[in-house]
């Protein structure tokens, strides 16, 4: 269902020129832009759980390693949400 005339053709418009383009029907086209938004995201929440690995290697006091841990669940829910 489509609330519109003009949001049917839309999305007529989409499926015709993934399937022009010879992208799969579940294809996720990001621009560049985007693409390095979404890298730089994924190496803060590497650098985060690095943190973590570290601080505990050097046995820091567990408090600060609990801290290390909510920034890494925190970068990590920021990176579920594509922008």
């Amino acid at each position: 269902m489509y609330c519109a005339q003009s949001c049917r053709q839309r999305a007529y418009e989409r499926r015709t020129s993934v399937h022009r383009g010879g992208l799969p029907e579940d294809a996720v086209v990001l621009s560049a832009a985007e693409l390095a938004d979404l890298q730089d995201r994924l190496f803060q929440l590497r650098c985060a759980a690095e943190d973590v690995v570290t601080a505990v290697d050097d046995a820091t006091d567990p408090t600060d390693v609990r801290k290390l841990a909510h920034q890494v669940v925190q970068v990590a829910a920021e990176l579920e949400r594509l922008r």
